[in-house]
């Protein structure tokens, strides 16, 4: 069980959310309302008050290096600290595996990170994330930019996910994806939660 209480940063708070194991929740709202800096600051990676829990276990707790091995943000845009993709990904983990789940060729662990195409990247950082195994998966716009077939294959590891108990928060633009992954959808407007965004106002 991940929970949240009164979690605040500067365009947002406080907010309060509980996800149970193997539950989706998406988060919606215009551009800006701070949807992205709320799984960052889950994450641990931008400066924020409150308390976040993870199976009783304090974020509070914990060396902030050890929270983001067990909470696994994928953003937008991810970062590449080395030239070859395959640097990424520890070793005798199933990157190759996920890799192939997501349509890419096993080569591509040999490639120029330079060489990849946007949506690549975004399907790479997320095998990345999942070959270590994360207990939380906070994913922002994890299709944004990907075809038909690619959205589905990222959908259908993400239900994977979903099915070993994983809790997935995910920040999505689409509200059709929402109604396909997610138990529930919050919207986040003027810095507060909601269930329908009219209530948001």
């Amino acid at each position: 069980m991940l929970v949240i209480e009164n979690l605040q940063t500067a365009l947002f708070g406080p907010l309060d959310i509980r996800v149970a194991p193997g539950e989706c929740v998406a988060v919606m709202g215009p551009s800006g309302a701070g949807k992205s800096i709320f799984l960052r600051a889950i994450a641990d990676l931008d400066p924020s008050r409150g308390e976040v829990t993870l199976d009783g276990q304090a974020r509070s707790a914990m060396p902030a290096p050890d929270w983001r091995r067990k909470v696994a943000l994928v953003p937008a845009e991810s970062g590449w600290w080395a030239d070859r993709v395959g640097a990424h990904f520890p070793p005798g983990q199933p990157g190759p595996e996920l890799l192939k789940a997501l349509g890419l060729p096993t080569e591509i662990m040999e490639w120029s990170v330079d060489r990849l195409s946007s949506g690549e990247r975004h399907r790479a950082a997320l095998a990345r994330a999942l070959c270590r195994q994360p207990a939380v998966l906070l994913l922002d716009e994890p299709t944004a930019s990907l075809d038909e077939a690619s959205t589905e294959r990222v959908e259908a590891l993400i239900r994977q996910q979903l099915e070993a108990g994983v809790p997935v928060i995910i920040v999505t633009h689409e509200a059709a994806q929402a109604g396909r992954l997610a138990a529930r959808t919050l919207w986040l407007v003027d810095g507060r939660f909601a269930d329908r965004p009219e209530a948001a106002q």
